[in-house]
């Protein structure tokens, strides 16, 4: 197992009516900027118990953050914040609404242009405050509301970058399971297929004797094969729902990644894939993982055969049979959650490879991987066959 150094200081308010508490997570006296996405909060009752939460403070409002938050929107809550002297952000919604908060947060305390938080990593790593924020979740999925990442859209580049620091750590993140009823099966697909990709990026590399990491991560892959679907059910499945908010939780909040590589190459493709061609980050990890299984197979080969056994229970056949029927099950899991496994499916075929590889290029993604052996072949690899 690799050294690490783990940190986690979010506090974690889990369950139903836990909104009703927040208020007693946020500084006396503090400025209030509530920033949530398109409206949702409104029709689902959640913007009304957050409100009611935040009586006795002064609260201002952001709305509209889309999906895959945009630069250019986040400047105007930036604005927004300076001018009403905001000294606390509450972000009310998905991974979306808490990656544009805490960028929002990192650049209030900036100061030079917000945009070298996201294009330089020497800025980040200089970054040295952030005004505090809080969350309410109500779409699992990106681990956001636990960790000091964050990946932001520039709409006019066509750009998606990610930024991480621990100055933007949510002090505290409400987890009302209740808060997910109302989501589109789109979204909780998206969210299953999200979180179960956070797991194998971390787990799916090559062994370092990390057993504990190893068996949490089994442990959040099985719970979502077991309750993706379940949580797709209508009416809504409170067990269902409660136990994706916290898996999705868990699985990108740093416990299962330390001591162990990362992979994180299928994220930076699949971030080509949003920024180029709109599609939802979820179905983008759907088409990515299994065609990058399958080309990288022997740098994996150990970790997957520990996949298929331990997640899929696939012990018989050769070495890759089982490799090939674990990579089988993963694309069957991906598609019975709604989400194709193929770039045809949305439309995309591979003349548009030549320009996803420009845009890696272009950003640095040249050496991706555990091993940094991705090379933009290997991704074009990657891309034909997914395709």
């Amino acid at each position: 197992m690799e050294n690490f150094t783990y940190h986690a200081p979010t506090k974690i308010l889990f369950g139903k009516g836990q909104i009703a508490n927040l208020r007693g997570e946020i500084p006396v006296g503090a400025r209030v900027l509530m920033t949530y996405g398109g409206g949702s909060i409104r029709r689902n009752g959640v913007y009304e118990q957050v409100k009611a939460a935040l009586q006795g403070f002064t609260v201002f409002e952001f709305g509209g953050i889309e999906p895959n938050p945009a630069y250019e929107t986040l400047e105007k809550a930036i604005d927004l914040a300076r001018e009403s002297r905001i000294d606390f952000l509450l972000a009310v919604g998905g991974g979306s609404v808490i990656d544009g908060t805490k960028f929002v947060a990192a650049a209030l305390r900036y100061q030079g242009d917000p945009w070298t938080i996201l294009a330089d990593r020497s800025t980040q790593e200089a970054l040295t405050d952030a005004v505090p924020l809080g969350c309410v979740l109500t779409l699992p999925a990106t681990g956001s509301e636990m960790n000091a990442g964050a990946v932001i859209s520039r709409r006019t580049t066509g750009d998606k970058l990610a930024f991480h620091s621990p100055y933007v750590i949510p002090r505290f993140s409400v987890l009302d399971p209740l808060t997910t009823f109302s989501l589109p099966a789109r979204q909780v697909a998206n969210g299953v297929v999200d979180a179960f990709v956070h797991v194998t990026e971390q787990y799916l590399t090559f062994p370092v004797g990390a057993k504990v990491q190893d068996r949490f991560a089994e442990g959040l892959l099985q719970t979502l094969v077991e309750i993706g679907p379940q949580a797709l059910q209508e009416p809504p499945d409170y067990a269902a729902r409660a136990n994706l908010m916290w898996a999705a939780t868990m699985a990108l909040n740093g416990l299962i990644g330390v001591g162990v590589p990362g992979d994180w190459a299928t994220h930076m493709i699949g971030h080509e894939l949003t920024a180029k061609h709109g599609l939802d980050h979820g179905q983008t990890l759907a088409i990515v993982l299994p065609a990058m299984l399958t080309v990288r197979r022997a740098e994996k080969r150990a970790k997957l055969l520990q996949y298929a056994a331990r997640v899929w229970g696939i012990t018989e056949g050769s070495e890759d049979a089982r490799i090939d029927a674990a990579i089988a099950a993963t694309r069957t899991f991906f598609e019975r959650m709604g989400l194709p496994t193929h770039l045809s499916a949305y439309g995309i075929s591979r003349d548009a490879v030549p320009s996803l590889l420009a845009k890696l290029k272009e950003h640095g993604m040249t050496a991706l991987g555990e091993h940094q052996a991705v090379t933009l072949e290997t991704s074009r690899r990657v891309l034909d066959l997914a395709a």
